[in-house]
């Protein structure tokens, strides 16, 4: 009986798997894993879960059920340690060799970790995983005070989630400011504003040097002789592509494991989805590797398409989300690239609004904060082309579809 074995239980492979069947799949599916648990979502992890408002089961992606009663195999608590693409094998640290006829590999990314002293001491903690987070809550139950190296989405989630249950939260960004790599000036600075005005202290071009003990609590040093001293310290400063299987199987890889339109590697028999993938974005017209449940769904849907026998290439609008206190931050597009920002609303005092980035005349993202129809038309337009009237789109009085040129 023919054999797909997808490796990593991530969102790409949940996706993947019950498509496959949806399909007409008939053969075996086997999912591998190396945590403990069913395929989860990810982004709850610095929001939802770890202020304890959702439990595990609360989000996982499909329940045990759904597996079962669709034939599918998880193998959880298991890691592929080698792909024999000769023999059409997969080698696990169990001792087990299993045969397939097509791999998947998603296996997303892992935690970039930070190249200073003291960053595995006791109660310094990285956040992406629900072991990750069961620690970090199990010490906020306790702790008083945390210190967040990074301000980028995840530190921000979680210095909001972890405000929100009464710490005394401080964000040190290395940056000029926080949020620098994805976001334009105007939405960092409102970022900034309201964490201050929920009581988290920001301070950016600051460099975190080493993390020592201080008793029962941790001070964190910086490049420019600050410290800043606390209960808990957590780490977020971004990911890297779990690329080093494929690499090692002879995959071409650039910065994730390079595929075609149908998520295909250089080996026709193995495909990748989701976070680990380096892919071209016709609309953008250049290669990209998105950390995205969208992506990694609709690539999921790619492969077991074109598995089944249905060619139907990987075309989508990348789109992200962020939540942080009561503001919901909604992303069409990417904005890398852009030389212009219009704004939409009141951003300086205010708590809704949006940020609409061009590229010369062409527009190619959105940030919406508390602003759902904004999201909408920006990902409508980006979807279907059309150019924007930059003065009525900053004007409010003026109705969104009017801004709409063609």
């Amino acid at each position: 009986m023919a054999s797909v074995i997808i490796v990593g239980a991530s969102h790409a492979a949940a996706q993947t798997c019950v498509s496959l069947r949806q399909g007409g799949w008939d053969g075996g599916i086997v999912v591998i894993g190396d945590e403990q648990e069913l395929p989860y979502h990810r982004p709850p992890l610095s929001k939802d879960f770890l202020s304890g408002e959702k439990s595990i089961a609360d989000i996982l992606i499909r329940p045990a059920e759904v597996y079962e009663n669709a034939d599918i195999q998880i193998k959880l608590g298991v890691r592929v340690d080698g792909i024999n693409r000769e023999n059409k094998t997969v080698h696990t640290d169990t001792g087990e060799t299993l045969l397939y006829d097509k791999l998947v590999l998603t296996m997303g990314a892992r935690i970039r970790r930070l190249p200073v002293p003291g960053e595995a001491l006791d109660n310094v903690f990285y956040l992406r995983d629900t072991a990750d987070v069961l620690s970090i809550k199990s010490k906020a139950k306790t702790a008083k005070s945390a210190v967040i190296i990074g301000g980028g989405y995840i530190g921000l989630e979680t210095a909001a989630s972890l405000r929100k249950q009464g710490l005394d939260v401080t964000v040190l960004e290395a940056m000029p400011r926080i949020l620098q790599r994805v976001t334009a000036e105007e939405m960092s600075s409102f970022y900034k504003r309201v964490h201050e005005e929920e009581g988290v202290r920001i301070y950016e071009t600051v460099m975190a040097s080493e993390i020592k003990p201080t008793g029962d609590q941790l001070t964190v040093v910086t490049s420019c002789d600050q410290s800043f001293v606390a209960d808990m310290v957590i780490i977020g400063i971004g990911v890297i592509p779990n690329t080093e299987l494929a690499e090692a199987a002879g995959l071409e890889v650039g910065n994730g494991i390079m595929v075609n339109e149908y998520c295909q590697t250089s080996d026709p028999d193995i495909y990748a989805a989701g976070d680990v993938t380096w892919h071209y974005n016709p609309i953008y017209e250049t290669h990209i590797r998105l950390e995205s449940v969208p992506n990694a769904t609709e690539q999921g849907k790619t492969v077991a398409n074109h598995i089944n026998g249905v060619s139907k290439p990987y075309v989508s609008l990348p789109w992200f989300w962020s939540d942080q206190f009561d503001l919901k931050l909604q992303i069409a597009g990417l904005s890398s690239g852009y030389d212009k920002v219009v704004i939409r609303g009141e951003h300086e005092t205010g708590r809704s609004f949006a940020a609409y980035y061009f590229k010369g005349d062409k527009f190619i993202a959105v940030d919406a904060v508390n602003a759902p129809r904004d999201f909408m038309f920006g990902k409508q337009v980006l979807s279907k082309g059309g150019a924007l009237d930059t003065v009525a789109l900053a004007d409010t009085s003026i109705d969104l579809k009017s801004a709409r040129i063609g």
